[in-house]
């Protein structure tokens, strides 16, 4: 069949692609927390296969607020670094990069607005945490493949919780630096295992939990992300000032990358059961702004057929790298009403910024 392609002309023109931070509204307190939980390559077909699986329930089901984000970079189908910057910095910019603008200029992430404001910070993931979205937070390179500078950048910020994958790119380095002894001399407590973890009292805390990235759920990796997430909550919860924290569940991605549905769907259970151990806590809390979106839709999933019953699908895949399909965007607790409706990717860095009284003018 002969493709047609249509170019339409612009009717309208469309607003900055970059957001600017608008004071709270009379009478708005600021939030004391923000938790971004990021599903990396999780669009609706994810969370419907993860609904799915899991006999017709999901966390994410308890979230009323719910919107969509545009997920394009300088490129109409974006990447995990260029994705991964938007949400962390409000720039968009061009794939491959981290936490740099589209002329490669260093742009400061929410995570570094946060401790730059005294704030309590923290990273989880299911993946290296030197990987493109959560080094998009915390370091400013001009390609996300460059694991080892990206491992020294956490020497350069005052993060005070990450728990993932990597360890390699801290300890087993070509330069020969041994990265988790430079951690300890700077105070950290460094942990190979959760059970390490959960003996630890105060932050700061690098949890490196394998040599290059976590094992899969279908492996044997268990509870080890709502744990972590459990504990990088207590750890961070003692700062008066709050907190941020940015958690990935990074191998939705992967399943789709693989076309592989059942990948996909335990890793979005997965990931829906630290969605409910943050929920739990906002919701006694009060205080905690929770977002849960995607920086990308992975694998063009489609689902032909499936049985809530019995947990079957039946799927079908249009590609093995992600696509330009907007993702969704669920938000809870205090100014999550702000997140509704179609917006940029970018627009999420700014609306946190103002959830958390930050004026980026200043």
């Amino acid at each position: 069949m002969k493709r047609v392609f249509y170019f339409l002309p612009v009717l309208m023109l469309s607003a900055s692609i970059t957001g600017f931070s608008s004071p709270l509204p009379k009478g708005e307190k600021p939030v004391r927390n923000i938790i971004l939980m990021i599903g990396d390559g999780m669009g609706t077909s994810q969370i419907y296969a993860g609904f799915t699986v899991n006999r017709g329930h999901l966390n994410l089901e308890r979230i009323k607020n719910i919107g969509f984000s545009k997920t394009y970079s300088t490129s109409y189908v974006t990447d995990s670094g260029a994705g991964g910057t938007a949400l962390a910095t409000g720039h968009k910019t061009y794939n491959g990069a981290i936490g740099v603008d589209a002329a490669g200029n260093p742009v400061k992430s929410i995570l570094e607005w946060a401790e730059e404001k005294g704030k309590a910070t923290g990273m989880v993931a299911t993946c290296a945490i030197t990987h493109a979205t959560p080094a998009s937070f915390i370091s400013h390179q001009a390609s996300r493949n460059d694991y080892e500078i990206i491992a020294a950048d956490f020497l350069k910020t005052d993060i005070d919780v990450f728990i993932g994958g990597g360890l390699n790119h801290f300890k087993k380095r070509k330069d020969g630096v041994d990265l988790t002894a430079s951690l300890r001399q700077k105070g950290y407590s460094v942990a190979f295992n959760i059970d390490e973890i959960k003996k630890l009292q105060q932050g700061p805390v690098a949890g490196l939990l394998d040599s290059v990235h976590e094992p899969r759920w279908l492996d044997g990796r268990g509870n080890l992300l709502t744990e972590s997430v459990h504990e990088a909550i207590r750890l961070l919860s003692s700062d008066k000032d709050g907190f941020f924290l940015m958690i990935e569940g990074s191998q939705i991605d992967w399943g789709g990358h693989s076309n592989d549905i059942n990948y996909i769907a335990t890793e979005m259970v997965d990931f829906d059961k630290a969605i409910g151990e943050v929920l739990d806590f906002a919701e006694k809390n009060g205080e905690t702004l929770v977002i849960v979106t995607a920086d990308h839709e992975t694998g063009g999933l489609g689902l032909n057929g499936g049985n809530l019953e019995t947990g079957e699908i039946q799927a079908g895949f249009t590609t093995k790298d992600h696509t330009g399909v907007m993702v969704p965007v669920f938000s809870f607790g205090p100014f999550s009403g702000k997140f509704s409706g179609i917006q940029e990717n970018t627009d999420i860095f700014y609306k946190m910024l103002d959830a958390f009284g930050f004026d980026n003018k200043k």
